[in-house]
């Protein structure tokens, strides 16, 4: 089996993008100075590889790799004799791989050298450790960079290298589910494998992990001093089974080995706590997930057994009826099925009554799965795991409990089942038109024997189409369905009982339908319905349709309070995979309301939960978010990085929705910073008719930073092309700001005569409608009008509420625009920073050293000003002498060292204000 393979050695690191950054620090630093450095990590997370890395890196001097040398490494002073001679007045990196390996001399002397490292001169200590047990007290001082299991993505792209993609499906889902994100693990049990294995031509060994090959990677971290620790070891390692996280009540384990133990034992000494084994109050847990489960493997399957039983025992008799079942199903050697054993488990699993979380019920479902004898009832067990585990956040651990419920002998309805939940994985982190494919087809396999769940499926595959900005299958999704009967099941079965939800996804159906045909007169009344249940449910499936529904009509408050119901409803529940959508939906709201603030705040806990529970489309839409709630204030780089990462994922799962708000975002960022011409190229592309428009229900959004792009690039014909378009949307009401703005872009693409009474429509509408920012940047094109038109007074007024908008919702771009624009009528705005050379130009020779810095000609510039190109020639010799340079490459350095500055200078004010450490 394991002479012919097709795996190779990995070519390139895999997700180690901040270490390495850490890394690449201390090497740039060593010509100036000495560092030290301890990379940390399980077994098999990849130390050594990192530190050849890293020496590889080096080029400044010599590397030298350090062993456990008896005689260099007597004491701290022989060890930095040693390292000062190695050096020889050069930079030196000192690489020390397996520390914790070395002698407890050793080890000291090592540690004592590193806390006296400048005395060495320009040398740098880099060491790797594992973290399989607690961090010896001899290197506890040194600055740590910890080594988490891979991403999955992270893992799955290394698993891709190294097979040239060749492993089939169902293989490697299972190879990176056994993984657990380990890329030693998943390395050796890659190799283990044959090309016919690999490709899914034959069944995989089982388990994939096994003994060996945990042993292999593990290193013998496992090993325990004596046969009570291994009991101690056994034991944690057997109830961790049966937890719902990694640590386990001590409790338990004590009473379970006091059962486990002889009765001549009872009384002795109690040993002290294994080394690999850590204490928190009264949880304990092991340092390594890697050592958790090698110390399980090698375990005689007799004294394994036995651990189960006695844990039983202790459980059972405290009332814990669903974790003592699953150790009792343990703990017994009997036939492989065991019909009755697997009905108790199923039907306590399925008890509402019985509190547990998901990812117990999970384990539950599946191992009454391993014990059914009937292949339908098995893969309907299967499909009940899965869903638990997508319910706990887990949908790496669905997709093999997935590809075991494959059955075509099944019931239509358990295969229905199945479907629904491939395609809400593969929603939340996959390619969204295979969501909606596995969900449609969901919907056809339940629409007889269970219709209501059948349309959870179709609203599902609404979604996805939705995400993927496919109107016609979302339209063909939705299409017209009896009315719902009562008493149907939930989309995902819920432990506390069956719930009906089927009015709420009736009327979100027919609402949405009628919303994407135009028919608004049709959409507002069973929409209303879907959001007035959102006053007065609990559940969050029907509380999430009801935010979904508010902001579909317009309703941002409705949806902000349906989102923070959902959140504490979910919360409740402890469902991991729906926090994520929750905070998205809640996000959203947020930021329609225009409280950006807010809305970051949601978007990065929604981003941090999204990447917890492995849904990178969900990741995705909170990262266009962070992005649109960044482009308002001085942050290009943060942007850019959001913009960059939403967009890696959207373009490869199609999620034509989160593109289109990234892109909106980068659009919105050129704006802000007085680059109309950039602004205009990426929204036009976004916004004007053709096969490469945004999303149809984003792209009106971004209709009014078009226009405000547009005219001063000249591309007056273009916006009143679309603006046609979005006074139908402003009309339907659906957006409170668009009556304002399509106010405010009449009044851009107005004659003088006009355009001031425009303007003040605009002002009276967004009073109407609430909102600082959209005020505000309307207040500013206004001011900027006046201050053209020599109405000072009435341009300073305006101007200055522009600011005090600005600044009041955090638009710390826009609020640069309004005081470069008082400062240009002779206004004072109050002083922020430190002066800069940029400080002796005047607000109009300013403002043009800043386009030309940007790449714009002299005629771009006239054009985004309203001046002429002679005004432009002469401000720019002034800038030029102002600043004692020769060259616009001179003058775009100047700027953007000027820009940095500021920019460094407003986060440091903001870290100073919040309390935040840079």
């Amino acid at each position: 089996m394991t002479g012919e393979t097709t795996v190779r050695t990995a070519v390139r690191i895999h997700g180690r993008g901040a270490q390495r950054r850490a890394l690449r620090a201390l090497l740039d630093g060593l010509p100036a100075h000495g560092g030290r450095l301890l990379l940390a990590g399980e077994p098999g997370l990849g130390r050594t590889t990192l530190l050849q890395w890293a020496a590889r890196s080096f080029r400044a001097g010599p590397v030298l790799h350090l062993g456990p040398d008896p005689e260099a490494t007597a004491t701290a002073g022989h060890l930095l004799d040693t390292l000062r001679a190695a050096a020889d007045g050069a930079p030196l990196l000192v690489c020390v791989d397996d520390a914790h390996l070395w002698d407890a001399p050793a080890r000291s002397a090592l540690g004592r050298a590193a806390e006296h490292l400048d005395s060495a001169g320009r040398v740098g200590l880099l060491l790797s450790a594992a973290s399989d047990r607690a961090v010896d007290p001899a290197l506890a001082r040194l600055p740590v960079v910890r080594l988490d299991p891979l991403a999955p993505p992270r893992a799955a792209a290394l698993l891709d290298d190294v097979t040239d993609g060749a492993a089939a499906p169902a293989v490697r889902e299972r190879l990176l589910a056994e993984a657990e994100g380990n890329p030693a693990l998943l390395l050796a049990m890659t190799r283990r494998l044959s090309p016919a294995e690999l490709r899914g031509h034959r069944p995989l060994p089982g388990p994939p992990a096994d003994a060996a090959t945990l042993v292999e990677v593990a290193g013998g971290a496992e090993a325990a001093p004596s046969a009570r620790a291994r009991d101690m070891l056994l034991t944690v390692a057997a109830a961790v089974r049966a937890s719902d996280g990694p640590d386990v009540d001590a409790g338990l384990v004590r009473d379970a080995l006091r059962r486990l133990r002889p009765a001549r034992e009872s009384g002795a000494r109690p040993e002290p706590l294994p080394a690999q084994l850590a204490r928190a109050g009264d949880r304990l847990r092991f340092h390594s997930p890697l050592v958790r489960r090698t110390v399980y493997a090698i375990g005689a399957p007799d004294r394994r057994r036995a651990v189960h039983g006695a844990l039983a025992e202790v459980l059972e008799s405290g009332g814990d009826r669903l974790p003592g079942l699953l150790h009792r199903s343990w703990s017994l050697s009997g036939p492989a099925r065991d019909p009755a054993r697997a009905d108790r488990l199923a039907a306590v699993a399925a008890d509402g009554t019985a509190p547990a979380p998901y990812r117990l019920r999970a384990t539950a479902y599946a191992r009454a799965a391993e014990l059914t004898a009937d292949p339908a009832g098995r893969a309907e067990r299967y499909t009940a795991a899965a869903e638990q585990a997508l319910l706990a956040g887990r949908p790496e651990q669905a997709r093999p409990l997935l590809a075991a419920a494959r059955d075509r002998a099944a019931p239509a309805a358990v295969r229905g089942r199945a479907e629904l939940v491939r395609g809400l994985v593969e929603l939340g982190d996959g390619p969204v038109g295979d969501a909606h494919q596995s969900l449609s087809l969901a919907a056809s396999l339940l629409a007889e024997a269970a219709p209501a769940e059948a349309a959870t499926a179709a609203l599902a595959a609404a979604d996805a189409a939705w995400a993927a900005g496919d109107l016609p299958a979302c339209l063909a999704t939705l299409a017209p369905e009896p009315a719902p009967r009562t008493g149907g099941a939930a989309s995902l079965r819920r432990p506390h009982g069956p719930t009906t939800v089927a009015a709420v996804m009736h009327h979100h159906r027919v609402g949405m339908r009628a919303l994407l045909e135009g028919r608004l007169d049709r959409a507002g009344a069973p929409l209303g319905q879907v959001v007035e249940r959102g006053r007065t449910e609990d559940r969050p499936e029907p509380l999430l349709r009801s935010a979904a529904a508010a902001l579909l009509l317009g309703d941002v408050d409705a949806a902000r309070r349906a989102g923070a119901r959902a959140l504490a409803a979910v919360r409740q529940l402890g469902s991991q995979s729906l926090e994520p959508r929750a905070l998205e939906y809640l996000a959203y709201a947020e930021l329609r309301a225009g409280r950006h603030p807010q809305a970051r705040t949601h978007a990065e806990e929604g981003l941090r939960t999204a990447l917890r529970a492995g849904q990178r489309n969900t990741a995705a839409h909170h990262r266009a978010v962070l992005a649109l709630a960044a482009s308002i204030e001085e942050e290009p780089d943060a942007v850019a990085r959001h913009v960059a990462e939403a967009l890696e994922t959207a373009r490869r799962h199609g999620l034509a929705q989160a593109a289109t708000l990234a892109q909106w975002a980068a659009a919105r960022a050129d704006l802000g910073r007085g680059r109309p011409f950039d602004a205009a190229d990426r929204l036009g592309l976004l916004v004007l008719p053709g096969p490469g428009r945004g999303h149809f229900a984003v792209w009106r959004l971004a209709v009014p930073c078009f226009v405000e792009a547009a005219v001063p690039a000249g591309r007056h014909e273009e916006a009143r092309e679309v603006l046609t378009d979005f006074a139908g949307w402003a009309a339907f009401g659906a957006d409170p700001q668009a009556a304002a703005q399509l106010a405010r872009c009449r009044a851009l693409l107005a004659p003088p005569d006009r355009a001031d009474d425009l303007y003040r429509q605009a002002l009276a509408r967004h009073d109407e409608a609430g909102g600082d920012f959209e005020r505000a940047r309307t207040a500013l094109l206004y001011g900027k009008w006046l201050r053209r038109r020599r109405r000072p007074r009435e341009a300073r007024d305006r101007l200055g509420a522009a600011l005090a908008g600005f600044e009041r919702c955090g638009a710390g771009v826009w609020a640069a625009q309004a005081r470069d624009e008082l400062r240009a009528l002779g206004a004072a705005p109050h002083a922020t920073g430190t002066p800069t050379p940029l400080g002796r130009l005047t607000p109009q020779q300013l403002r043009i050293a800043r386009y030309v810095a940007e790449g714009a000609t002299n005629r771009e510039v006239a054009l985004a000003l309203g001046v002429s190109t002679r005004t432009v020639d002469y401000h720019l010799r002034k800038v030029f002498a102002a600043l004692g340079i020769r060259s616009r490459l001179e003058l775009a350095r100047v700027v953007g060292q000027a820009e940095q500055g500021r920019a460094a200078r407003r986060t440091a004010a903001h870290q100073e204000k919040t309390g935040a450490r840079p």
